[in-house]
This record gives structure tokens, C-alpha cells and sequence, in this order.
């Protein structure tokens, strides 16, 4: 019951036109800023099999999963710095993720975020639409139509600069990676009807300002271990309704991250399978 009443008050508060808010240099900058330590911290993690998939890290005292819980079927989950913190002009959120696919491949996981066009039919409702608009080498430029929902419903047009691709070493493991940049979140009104239109980029509702998600994927002995980091930068709590409104914002990142991952395990289950019953013809 509190539950419900907490989201019907949000809806009432929220779900009324909101007051825009800007998204401003010193959030941009804030963003930015992390994000290349999480990028420099990857290159290093991606260096060793022992480290390959940070949530199996046993040098980490924040580490929260075994390769056993994952194989059990738990998706384990860390948030990261605490899942949100404010940073000036804005909320930050980093959550991990992590999940086992028996029978799966890292060919499969790079098959999967390589077909771009088709996004939305691994992770509807979230991915409404996806296709290829660019490309400059192994980069490409995808423009993405996505709808969050928490107690309200809210689309965006996104373009993203993404890429995959499998790391080889000489030390008898295999894994890849891939990453999701996000270049442009435009917010959108009255979303699939005549008066559909974007709003000013960074002038808005202030939901979703940046996000990232960053992959990897290690090759095991039956099996492809997972691993997503999603990192998003959105408005800060508004004046007074932090009792009301942080609990939403701090738990949304997880359980969105959860259903992505989710998600893909099952995609990549599906693929597993259906190579297996090829096999067996």
C-alpha cells in the first residue's frame, strides 16, 4: 500500500507538465569526466581472465557475485559509488550487472549487438525502435527510439556511437566487448500522433540527459559469462520531494539494468538452442 500511494503521488507530481530544466556544463563536464575513468579502468580490466568480468573480481572488496551464483541463474547485481550521487546540476547513476548463458558463445553476444536494426525485438518496451544511420570505421551511428517508464511514461530519440568486437590473447581465454555511447537524447512530446516534436536537446523534463552501457563477455568452458555496466546522467531531485522522488530515481537504473540483462540472456539462450538442435540433425 505505501508503495502504491508513493507512485500515484509521483504520477500526480510528475506526470503534470514539469517544469523544464537545463542541462548544464558543469553536469555535461561531470559526465564526461567519468565516463573516461570508467573507459581507462575497462581497457585495464579487459587485460586478464582473472579480471575480465569485474563482478567475479575477488580483488574487489565490493565484488557480489561467484561464477557458481551465476551459473545457479542469478543476475548479480552492484551498484556502483552507491548507484546515484549528485554532481552539480544533476543526478549520476552507475549500476552493474552480470549473468551466465549455458551454451552460449562470444560469437553469439557479438552476433547480438551487432544487429542494430532488430533491437527492438530483444528489448521492447524499453528499445521501441533502432537503425543504422552511420558509419566511420567500426563505429556506427545508430539512432535509437526508447520509452521509459516509472510511474510516468517518457520517449526519447537517441543517436549512439556504438561498437563491438572480440579481444584475443595469448593466454588461453577469450572474451569482447561493446559499448553504447550516447551522442544525442532528445526528449519527445506527444509521442506517435500529428503533433509529435522534439524538444530542445538538454531544455526538457531533465529524465534522461546521457546514458552509456558498456559490455563484456567472457568465454567460459560450457557457457558465456556477461556483463553490463549502464551508466546515465539525469536531473537532480526537485526542491522538496526527495522523500518522494530519490527512492524512484536510485532504484529505477538497477532494475532497468536487471531486465536488460535478462533480456540478453535470453536472446543469446535462444541462439544457444537453436544451434544445438541444428547440431543434432
Amino acid at each position: 500500500m505505501r508503495t502504491e500511494v508513493r507512485m500515484t503521488l509521483v504520477f500526480l507530481l510528475l506526470g503534470a507538465p514539469c517544469a523544464a530544466v537545463h542541462l548544464s556544463p558543469a553536469a555535461r563536464a561531470a559526465f564526461d569526466e567519468y565516463i573516461a575513468g570508467v573507459e581507462k579502468r575497462l581497457v585495464r580490466q579487459h587485460s586478464s581472465p582473472e579480471t575480465f568480468i569485474a563482478a567475479l573480481d575477488r580483488d574487489q572488496t565490493n565484488a557480489d557475485a561467484t561464477e557458481r551464483d551465476l551459473r545457479s541463474g542469478t543476475v548479480g547485481t552492484q551498484a556502483i559509488n552507491g548507484g546515484s550521487w549528485p554532481v552539480s546540476g544533476g543526478l549520476m547513476h552507475h549500476w552493474r550487472a552480470a549473468a551466465f548463458v549455458h551454451g552460449a558463445t562470444r560469437d553469439d553476444m557479438l552476433a547480438l549487438l551487432d544487429d542494430y536494426n532488430h533491437l527492438s525485438s530483444y528489448y521492447r518496451p524499453d528499445v521501441v525502435s533502432s537503425r543504422v544511420i552511420g558509419k566511420e570505421g567500426a563505429v556506427v551511428t545508430l539512432a535509437m527510439r526508447l520509452k521509459k517508464q516509472v510511474a510516468v511514461t517518457v520517449v526519447f530519440d537517441a543517436e549512439y556511437r556504438v561498437q563491438a568486437g572480440l579481444i584475443a590473447t595469448n593466454r588461453g581465454y577469450g572474451g569482447g566487448y561493446g559499448y553504447s555511447r550516447s551522442a544525442h537524447i532528445w526528449q519527445v512530446d506527444a509521442p506517435d500522433t500529428p503533433h509529435e516534436h522534439r524538444r530542445r536537446e538538454g531544455d526538457d523534463d531533465g529524465f534522461l540527459w546521457r546514458m552509456n552501457a558498456y559490455w563484456s563477455f567472457l568465454q567460459v568452458r560450457d557457457g558465456l559469462i556477461i556483463e553490463c555496466e549502464a551508466i546515465s546522467l539525469t536531473r537532480d531531485v526537485p526542491p522538496g520531494l526527495g522523500w518522494l522522488v530519490t527512492p524512484i530515481l536510485k532504484g529505477f537504473p538497477r532494475t532497468s539494468l536487471e531486465s536488460t540483462l535478462i533480456a540478453t540472456r535470453n536472446a543469446l539462450s535462444s541462439r544457444a538452442h537453436r544451434a544445438h538442435e541444428k547440431e543434432q540433425r
